[in-house]
């Protein structure tokens, strides 16, 4: 299954999954585990036993950029974004999610999520395919991907996301809902979030 997969929830599960995906993969322990969620816009409700850490809002956050990378081009009709960090087979994320939401159930919809990808195995585009096959629980030989152009970076487009390769050791992917967006919003936005050093 994607981590992409489920179309609802609420903040506080969301926030719940991704500790438990990271725990349920060894990683257990803050010394290689960090789940931080730092949003002026949605993390208030966050139950602090939920095991996801609150922080104020960060300078990159104001300057619209995520661990380095400038976020300028966005869809409209996107809702409030929620910032994560966390790592899984000793590979760092940084994500910004845009949810819509709450509903009278009190569950969110996830917009659109933008994340960098930083670790030393990611080699190549070759090595960060296989690395997100495994992350995203795909079959490789059933997986869908087709070779695309971002900016000037080559990566991979399945149905609901984008992912390719910067430069060794650094990568990134973004994911938007196809029921409310379309695909050309998914290439347009991962075309404007690129290193701030980039010309893309």
């Amino acid at each position: 299954m994607s981590h992409h997969s489920t179309p609802a929830r609420t903040t506080r599960s969301r926030a719940s999954r991704v500790t438990r995906r990271i725990v349920g993969s060894g990683l257990i322990g803050a010394a290689t585990v960090t789940a931080v969620v730092a949003s002026p816009a949605s993390a208030a409700g966050l139950d602090p036993r939920s095991g996801v850490h609150q922080a104020p809002p960060s300078t990159q956050q104001r300057a619209c950029t995520l661990d380095g990378f400038v976020i300028d081009r966005l869809p409209g009709g996107i809702g409030s974004p929620s910032d994560f960090e966390y790592e899984w087979e000793e590979v760092a994320f940084h994500s910004r999610v845009w949810e819509t939401g709450p509903d009278p159930e009190g569950a969110t919809v996830v917009d659109l999520t933008v994340k960098t990808i930083r670790g030393m195995k990611l080699t190549d585009l070759s090595e960060l395919r296989d690395f997100l096959t495994e992350y995203h629980e795909q079959d490789p030989d059933e997986w869908k991907l087709t070779p695309v152009k971002v900016g000037e970076y080559d990566g991979y487009l399945a149905t609901d996301h984008v992912f390719y390769f910067v430069s060794p050791g650094l990568a990134a992917e973004v994911s938007i809902d196809r029921s409310r967006f379309s695909e050309d919003d998914l290439l347009t936005t991962a075309a404007g979030f690129h290193p701030e050093t980039s010309s893309s």
